[in-house]
């Protein structure tokens, strides 16, 4: 089995090192977004196990058109001014959740440079909860 693949990587270096690019690519892309990130069925999870706390960093209008209940509205364009709440919340692992999925990395990285270090990013955002069916508060 070990010569097979020897032979196919000297045979298809070409392919194999498009391979390894995207993979580094990937796993950095993956980096930059900031982290970890959690499904919206483990966020209800550490919401139910864990009393996790939900951050919603959408604008106001979109967190009244609807938000996860007991969600924290803290707009990422004034996060830094909700960053003397964080200490507050100390006890708690936090899910920051925004519209896609895209920009709550940003968000966690900042929240992690506050001092808390169990946070986590809701994969998919808002789209992927209401996607899911899980519940909603208007």
């Amino acid at each position: 089995m070990t010569d097979q693949i020897i032979e196919f990587v000297s045979n298809n270096y070409f392919l194999v090192g498009a391979w390894f690019i995207v993979l580094v690519g990937f796993i950095l892309n993956e980096k930059r977004r900031g982290g970890k990130a959690v499904s919206p069925t483990q966020a209800v999870i550490k919401m139910n196990r864990e009393n996790a706390l939900v951050i919603d960093v959408r604008e106001p209008k979109d967190y009244k058109a609807g938000h996860i209940n007991g969600a924290l509205n803290w707009p990422l364009t004034k996060l830094d001014s909700f960053m003397s709440e964080v200490p507050k919340y100390s006890d708690r692992p936090l899910l920051v959740v925004c519209k896609m999925g895209s920009s709550a990395g940003a968000a966690v990285k900042k929240l992690a440079a506050a001092g808390h270090l169990d946070v986590y990013r809701v994969s998919g955002g808002m789209m992927d909860w209401t996607a899911n069916n899980l519940p909603v508060k208007k």
